[in-house]
């Protein structure tokens, strides 16, 4: 959707499982052929790397492949969320400036981890959604 100055996401935009190998490495194979059918079944977009999707079991270089497989294996059919959720402003922006730049429509991020005792102040999470939302010009 690159070129709306104001786009309007609505209907049905499922999470895509990230598929694997016995052995714990991408099974890239198969996860063009999930996108496939998730396309082919009328979703009006598609969202990757979400926790659903495994986000956390991937490292960097891993997240980069996938994102950029599915992009470039969706080709503009749907638009696609790609998830960049990091506790870090920094890497958040940076992910999903490199997400962007691919073609991603836009980016769903999860706010600072709030653990038992790990937390963040709402100020905090406002500059933290502030400074990735400055880093982009996609919708999060």
């Amino acid at each position: 959707m690159p070129g709306l100055s104001n786009p309007r996401y609505r209907g049905i935009f499922p999470v895509v499982p990230t598929t694997f190998h016995e052995d714990g490495t991408l099974d890239l194979a198969s996860q063009k052929r999930c996108i496939d059918f998730m396309i082919d079944s009328g979703v009006d977009g598609l969202c990757i790397l979400a926790n659903f999707s495994e986000q956390f079991l991937l490292g960097d270089d891993e997240r980069e492949t996938l994102t950029r497989l599915a992009l470039e294996h969706v080709a503009g059919r749907v638009p696609v969320i790609v998830t960049t959720t990091h506790t870090s402003t920094a890497i958040c922006a940076a992910r999903s400036r490199r997400a962007q730049d691919m073609g991603a429509a836009m980016v769903m991020v999860m706010p600072p981890y709030h653990g038992a005792t790990f937390r963040f102040s709402d100020t905090q999470i406002h500059r933290f959604f502030a400074g990735v939302s400055d880093a982009i010009d996609i919708p999060i």
